[in-house]
């Protein structure tokens, strides 16, 4: 008789949205409020909601930074679902250079966990401005290596203070950004990876749901 596989076990990389989320400084503020409410005699509960489309986990398109550049629906779901490769930075790194991804495995999809998902562990209410980002090496390095998607566990990929060459390197070279992981659970090594950002018509970006499987 043959053994049966153990269940593979689902994390759920993404995180919860509610008002207590931190959002990019000047982006609007998660609101959730009651459409219709049971409470006051409707006849169901309808919740609306009012974010950016860069709020928690989520997707950049190409035009979030590149005027002609794609939009999220048209975004492959092929490079957005398959084997992704996690690895990690020592707490004591600050900012990710080409030079702390010199020894990253080929692989087509990417995450990298730092200290910012201890944050999201910790349900830390602030903006952290300090939160570990990819120098633009970093990014060169990766469009170089012919990654397709990169992860990171905070809102943005670039470091806070220089927000823009990372993104046009990464953009620009057609690479998909995840941002806003948690990855406070994840071991580094190879995962089933599954991301799908909602399908928003001419936008520059979407909020997902991230799952790694293995």
């Amino acid at each position: 008789m043959n053994k049966r596989e153990p269940p593979m076990k689902i994390y759920d990389i993404s995180l919860t949205l509610s008002p207590d989320l931190p959002v990019w400084p000047g982006d609007p503020a998660i609101a959730l409020s009651k459409a219709k409410d049971m409470a006051e005699g409707e006849m169901c509960n309808v919740t609306r909601m009012d974010i950016s489309v860069h709020t928690g986990t989520h997707v950049d398109a190409p035009h979030h930074f590149i005027p002609d550049g794609g939009t999220v629906e048209n975004l492959d779901l092929n490079i957005l679902n398959g084997p992704a490769s996690v690895i990690a930075m020592d707490d004591a790194v600050d900012e990710i250079t080409a030079e702390h991804l010199v020894d990253m495995p080929d692989c087509d999809r990417l995450l990298i966990k730092s200290r910012n998902s201890a944050r999201w562990d910790a349900k830390d209410k602030t903006f952290d401005t300090a939160f570990v980002g990819l120098h633009v090496s970093a990014s060169d390095l990766l469009v170089e290596r012919g990654v397709k998607l990169v992860g990171v566990d905070y809102l943005s990929v670039a470091p806070y203070d220089a927000p823009e060459p990372t993104h046009r390197t990464l953009l620009g070279a057609e690479v998909i950004i995840v941002e806003g992981l948690n990855l406070s659970e994840i071991t580094p090594g190879t995962w089933q990876f599954h991301c799908l950002p909602l399908k928003i018509a001419g936008s520059d970006g979407a909020p997902a749901r991230a799952i790694l499987v293995g």
